[in-house]
């Protein structure tokens, strides 16, 4: 249990290189997906556009889709956009920059998915094989004489080898090597412009606003701090606070057993372990007091400053939220910060 913990752990620390590693492997399982894929085409017009539209455009949907899922900033973005504005403004950039970085990361095996799909050439001979220029490359002297009708059904059989009966009309090898043709061409040319744009987003952009790159970078980081921080720290006062309701419970179960005896014992005072749990609590003595907390963080999130103008309570709180137990007092923020030489 120690192993997976501390893999876990590693995965945390470095999230941005698990992502990375995560969206290589969804690229190449797009791909291995795609070699596995039966492509049958309906070979009736009509029917092949729609099909062939369908496996170029919804698996890529799908793989993207999953790549936001599997990225864990996707609930702390839609958090950080919905919460209100409170003490603490949103930034639109940190927004802008923080959704650009998971969708750069999901649109990896998306990309992937459609460069096969184009270089393979399947796909698009299903869905133009109707539109071959026939005067041009078959029977020019048999078109006149045939309905659209009966032309669009012949070349609309050109990816099903078996069926296709149109030799006479334009030989099948020369249709399909003139598609694989256009699609491979395509492919390549996508290949090419996906690899300029990621080159411009991930390297030109910042050169040009470097000042507002860095400012939203560093908060981003900051937000995702804060909300792991944030969940530690309510694991360790959830964990505080069990420990002493159940310590409570035994104790009162210890005394209404001890109240049916002529020897009751004496009260116990409260074990030097018991008062550091009660610590933890800094004054939560209650579900409502709790909850009032959660609240207050997630309505007013306190303002990113090191020198507040009311000095901060035990709670961190300006003002703080009022609850039972004695007065707290005034704690002082210090703010180091060290550098390796």
């Amino acid at each position: 249990m120690d192993k997976f913990r501390m893999i876990f752990q590693f995965l945390q620390s470095n999230q941005e290189s698990f992502m990375n590693g995560i969206c290589g492997i969804m690229a190449l399982a797009s791909a291995q997906i795609y070699s596995a894929f039966d492509f049958s085409c309906p070979c009736l017009p009509g029917y092949n556009l729609a099909y062939s539209g369908g496996i170029l455009l919804v698996p890529p949907l799908v793989l993207f889709l999953l790549g936001l899922v599997m990225n864990n900033n996707v609930s702390m973005l839609a958090e950080e956009w919905k919460r209100p504005t409170g003490q603490r403004h949103k930034d639109p950039a940190v927004l802008r920059y923080m959704f650009c970085s998971m969708a750069q990361r999901a649109l990896i095996a998306p990309v992937v998915w459609v460069a096969v799909t184009l270089l393979d050439g399947k796909c698009f001979l299903c869905a133009f094989c109707t539109a071959v220029p026939v005067a041009t490359l078959g029977n020019s002297s048999r078109v006149p004489s045939l309905a659209q009708q009966e032309i669009a059904r012949l070349l609309a059989r050109i990816p099903c080898q078996d069926i296709y009966d149109g030799e006479w009309l334009i030989a099948r090898e020369v249709a399909v090597r003139y598609l694989r043709c256009i699609s491979q061409a395509l492919g390549w040319s996508f290949v090419l412009l996906t690899t300029l744009l990621a080159f411009i987003v991930r390297a030109v952009r910042p050169c040009f606003t470097q000042a507002a790159f860095l400012k939203s970078k560093y908060w981003s980081h900051y937000i995702d701090i804060e909300r792991k921080l944030f969940d530690e720290t309510c694991t360790e006062h959830a964990k505080a606070f069990a420990k002493v309701c159940i310590q409570q419970f035994f104790e009162a179960m210890n005394h209404d057993l001890t109240l049916g005896h002529s020897h009751p014992r004496p009260t116990k005072a409260p074990a030097e372990g018991e008062e550091d749990e009660r610590g933890k609590l800094h004054g939560i003595t209650d579900q409502g007091t709790m909850n009032q907390l959660l609240k207050s963080w997630h309505n007013c999130k306190p303002p990113l400053r090191l020198d507040q103008e009311k000095p901060l309570l035990e709670n961190g709180w300006a003002g703080g939220v009022p609850g039972p137990g004695p007065a707290p007092t005034l704690r002082k923020e210090v703010a180091t910060y060290f550098s390796k030489v």
